[in-house]
């Protein structure tokens, strides 16, 4: 496998080219390293690029200058590299305004006593910084000035058959980082792999750990899994392995196949889409959905906005279903939904006759007078007229709001002469 020089002519890989070779001129070993290197092979666009160095923190400070570096990860040999900042009176430069780019020195194993981060760094080769990753695919260099892989775990095996497969013990590599079943998982759903037999023991054996990982690393590594289009397999990976037991206990009672079948209707799904479609199909009522939900929240740590974009999926999908019929004055209320852009999608997932939602994709097409018309009275109007507030406002508000939608109310005064009916 050759690495495409192409996959580097991004702002982010130039950025990260344009640091090597600083630390290079500086006197320093630097490669591209991890995550850019396996994408890149793969002829996928790297999201991010990490350096490797044999320059300390320290080093590294010094090549760049303080102010041009962010000491987030310096007590674990990384440090976060600003892009320059341009001189923008000469009219040609100007600031990237990018991110950090991370830069790691080369380190040796080292034990692991809370299951997530090395009691201590120790600074060591490439050879030694491969060998205490987890997967081999993930242990991969890349020397831009020599154009050459340096892979020292057989990485490049495993990614040409498309295997997912720890590098050394698989039990010591879980021991020491519990999450890294999840990212196993992850790395399944999202690249297509299949997993190594002595791998997967190791996850099946150490799947109650993962109890000890905190909600936030959990929910983080399940966003991308859900996010995913074949997000079922790691789904279905989750209940294999046994993870699910303390990630979502709930899953192994899913129909697989009616969830793949949806799946396949989600076009580019989100994490709420992909949520709200897995919970209506674990659970048949939306009460026990909500539930779950409510459950996961916690657990996970789902923002605010998640859980109420998820929410009103799960309550609303089954009205778009069956919206078919169903009079303006009930529809109007849920298109104009702040979430309705994460409703439709479910709804289309779900259904087995979409005549509703294509009812519902065509009227949400209407002009914004006629999708949500100014209404033909408020409260504010009937205290003009000397009316007295009270419950009964809301009543003849709402009332008039469905007439007006059905469009058996058109205009203020039609409105007000069936107010003063009722009194």
């Amino acid at each position: 496998m050759q690495f495409p020089d192409i996959a580097l002519e991004t702002p982010a890989g130039r950025e990260a080219i344009r640091i090597i070779d600083r630390l290079r001129h500086a006197g320093f070993i630097a490669v591209l390293a991890g995550g850019c290197v396996r994408d890149a092979l793969l002829g996928r666009t790297p999201k991010d690029f990490d350096v490797a160095t044999d320059a300390t923190p320290d080093s590294v400070q010094q090549v760049f200058g303080r102010r041009q570096t962010v000491a987030f990860g310096a007590s674990f040999g990384v440090i976060g590299v600003l892009p320059p900042k341009r001189d923008t009176r000469s009219g040609d430069n100007h600031d990237t305004g990018g991110a950090p780019t991370e830069v790691a020195t080369f380190r040796a194993d080292g034990n692991y006593s809370d299951g997530r981060r090395p009691d201590h760094v120790t600074y060591g080769t490439a050879e030694a910084d491969a060998a205490r990753r987890d997967f081999t695919i993930n242990g991969l260099f890349y020397d831009p000035a020599a154009k050459e892989i340096l892979d020292y775990v057989d990485g490049i095996t495993d990614l040409k058959s498309m295997h997912l497969r720890t590098i050394g013990n698989a039990h010591r590599r879980f021991d020491e980082d519990k999450l890294r079943m999840l990212r196993a998982v992850r790395f399944v759903t999202t690249l297509g792999l299949s997993v190594e037999a002595s791998t997967m023991s190791a996850i099946v054996a150490h799947a109650d750990s993962i109890s000890l990982v905190s909600g936030e690393r959990i929910g983080a590594e399940m966003r991308r899994v859900i996010t995913h289009p074949n997000a079922v397999r790691g789904l279905r990976l989750l209940v294999e392995t046994g993870l699910h037991s303390h990630v979502w206990p709930q899953l192994e009672k899913i129909a697989w196949p009616e969830l793949r079948t949806r799946f396949k209707r989600l076009t580019n799904p989100s994490f709420e889409t992909g949520m709200a479609t897995t919970l209506l199909t674990l659970h048949r009522c939306s009460k026990d959905a909500l539930q779950n939900l409510k459950g996961l929240t916690k657990r996970w740590k789902l923002s605010t906005a998640e859980q109420r974009a998820i929410t009103a999926a799960i309550r609303l999908t089954p009205q778009i279903i069956d919206c078919r019929d169903a009079a303006w004055s009930s529809l109007q209320p849920i298109l104009i939904d702040r979430d309705i852009d994460v409703v439709l999608p479910v709804a289309g997932a779900l259904a087995e006759d979409d005549s509703g939602v294509r009812r519902a994709i065509m009227e949400r097409q209407r002009d914004p007078s006629s999708l949500d018309p100014h209404p033909l009275l408020t409260g504010d109007d009937l205290i003009a007229e000397g009316m007295t507030p009270g419950p009964h406002f809301r009543d003849w508000l709402t009332q008039i709001r469905r007439m007006q939608l059905d469009d058996e109310l058109h205009t203020q005064d039609e409105a007000m002469s069936w107010v003063r009916r009722q009194t």
